[in-house]
């Protein structure tokens, strides 16, 4: 057996979620423990990932983004001077 300590809030807030779902914390946990990423699950370049997450992005916005976004990052993202290429 593994004992985890916690405080009483983040005991509380376990039980809550647990409570929320009509499990008691034991079985909510036990059901967390047992969810796991299933191993048939293949793992995927994360390349695949971007371009499936941005295929929803209206074209206006699209056109709308920089084209040197990924070189001048620290410019768009920080405010800072754009770098010389």
């Amino acid at each position: 057996m593994t004992v985890i300590e916690l405080s009483d809030e983040q005991a509380a807030a376990l039980k809550a979620k647990a409570a929320s779902q009509g499990l008691s914390l034991e079985a909510w946990l036990q059901q967390l423990a047992e969810q796991g990423r299933p191993a048939s699950l293949p793992h995927r370049h994360i390349a695949d990932v971007i371009l499936e997450n941005m295929q929803d992005v209206p074209p206006e916005i699209m056109a709308s983004m920089p084209k040197d976004g990924a070189g001048q990052h620290d410019h768009y993202i920080y405010g800072w001077p754009k770098k010389e290429a």
